[in-house]
């Protein structure tokens, strides 16, 4: 399975009017496209930092419908009062999920780079050290793992119940990382806290 993400710097005060468009108009849209399995939006309402993912079933599906999403991403940019977007194209390697994401959920993505040699250790380690040490962490909801084969980049994604229960897991969340990275020499990027405002992806477990 795999992934369009599309970052957009917006306009704080124009927040509500861009996530109404993705929810009314993206989302519908995207949803009716062949292959289409589901859409999530996390915002950042103090950056104005928005990521629209949508998950499809093949590298096919996403292939088929660049042209088709363009209006429709060039469209939610301007709702969103920006005048640009960065978009980009994964593989869903991994997915866990321990409980369905409310409506207070919140998340945490960390970016990262490894060498493209080593992805398939990144994925076994994801599997057998990461994901049972998660779901110990109160307000845990769900995992999932994003990957560039071709550059080594990867997007991992930790989500949780409430802004509370993020927020309480930070400093744990934050050792795992760093001895994950250690152990599989990943270079960090980024980390960054989002709401996750729409959560409407029909990925099914993949570990």
């Amino acid at each position: 399975m795999h992934a369009r993400t599309t970052t957009i710097m917006a306009d704080p005060s124009r927040m509500d009017d861009g996530i109404a468009d993705v929810r009314d108009s993206v989302l519908p849209a995207v949803r009716d496209m062949d292959g289409c399995i589901g859409l999530s939006m996390l915002c950042d309402r103090a950056s104005g930092r928005v990521i629209v993912t949508t998950a499809w079933e093949s590298e096919e599906a996403v292939a088929g419908t660049r042209e088709r999403v363009r209006a429709l991403r060039e469209r939610a940019t301007r709702q969103f009062g920006a005048s640009d977007s960065e978009v980009r194209e994964w593989e869903i390697a991994a997915v866990h999920r321990l409980h369905p994401a409310g409506d207070d959920a919140c998340a945490r993505v960390t970016w990262s780079c490894v060498d493209p040699a080593d992805m398939d250790r990144v994925l076994e380690a994801f599997r057998t050290d990461l994901i049972p040490r998660m779901d110990d962490m109160p307000g845990f909801c769900s995992l999932s793992l994003l990957l560039d084969r071709q550059t080594g980049d990867n997007s991992l994604t930790a989500v949780y119940a409430d802004r509370r229960s993020m927020e309480a897991t930070r400093q744990r969340a934050m050792y795992i990382r760093d001895e994950f990275r250690r152990m599989l020499h990943m270079s960090a990027t980024e980390v960054a806290e989002f709401d996750l405002v729409l959560h409407q992806l029909r990925v099914p477990e993949l570990v």
